[in-house]
């Protein structure tokens, strides 16, 4: 049987804690950012944390279930 591969686009754009959760870089915060507040950038830079509702999926992606 041939290996099944890792999505490629979701290796890039996750990653998994040494706790085991999945965290990924938040939205919005390339361009255009002058009108953006500040405290809306600064919410930005924190990592994200993967939804208990989207849990499942991205572990599919990565091949981690």
């Amino acid at each position: 049987m041939p290996k099944v591969k890792t999505n490629s686009s979701a290796k890039k754009r996750f990653k998994v804690t040494g706790t085991g959760k999945i965290t990924f870089q938040k939205a919005f915060k390339r361009h255009i950012l002058t009108k953006k507040s500040t405290k809306r950038k600064r919410a930005m830079r924190q990592k994200g944390e993967v939804a208990h509702a989207n849990l499942d999926f991205v572990k599919r992606l990565l091949r981690l279930k």
